[in-house]
């Protein structure tokens, strides 16, 4: 018994152009191909480089008072840690542009932030003074408990805003 059966026509049709760039492609080297991509990369950098990211380096620093501090004491502790931190930061890396810093003091449990530091790489380059690029607080001498004995920021300090 066999069977007799009509053989249908694939309703896909070869065509002679799609076999012939088959052929084609099979023909061109893959290696020419992935060489082809490193002068393509080069010519897009060449035309649109990739943009810097630079940005700010926010740091918090906290000190603590010793019992034999007074609040100038502090204060000159607060402006070498502000002005160390300010230039580790640009130090430790390139892309940063301007840095951020806030310097806290812990006075038998009462912490108040005692200085802030906002400074530009360039600004920092042409004077690299902590007194000169940071402002001071003038409650945190009340709130943190020091004797009220003199209430002025010590001479000398370079004051540049009183909040």
């Amino acid at each position: 018994m066999s069977k007799i059966s009509a053989h249908l026509p694939s309703s896909i049709t070869p065509f002679s152009v799609i076999s012939q760039i088959a052929r084609r492609i099979r023909i061109v080297p893959l290696i020419i191909l992935l060489i082809s991509t490193v002068p393509a990369w080069f010519l897009t950098e060449a035309i649109a480089p990739q943009v810097v990211r630079a940005y700010t380096a926010r740091v918090d620093l906290a000190i603590d008072r010793l019992p034999e501090e007074n609040y100038e004491t502090v204060l000159r502790k607060a402006e070498a840690a502000a002005r160390a931190a300010a230039q580790r930061s640009f130090d430790q890396d390139i892309l940063v542009t301007d840095v951020s810093i806030i310097v806290t003091v812990q006075n038998y449990g009462a912490i108040a932030p005692v200085l802030t530091l906002e400074v530009s790489r360039p600004q920092w380059r042409s004077r690299p003074d902590a007194q000169n690029w940071a402002t001071y607080f003038k409650t945190a001498r009340s709130l943190l408990f020091f004797e009220n004995s003199s209430n002025t920021v010590p001479a000398g300090s370079g004051v540049s805003t009183q909040k």
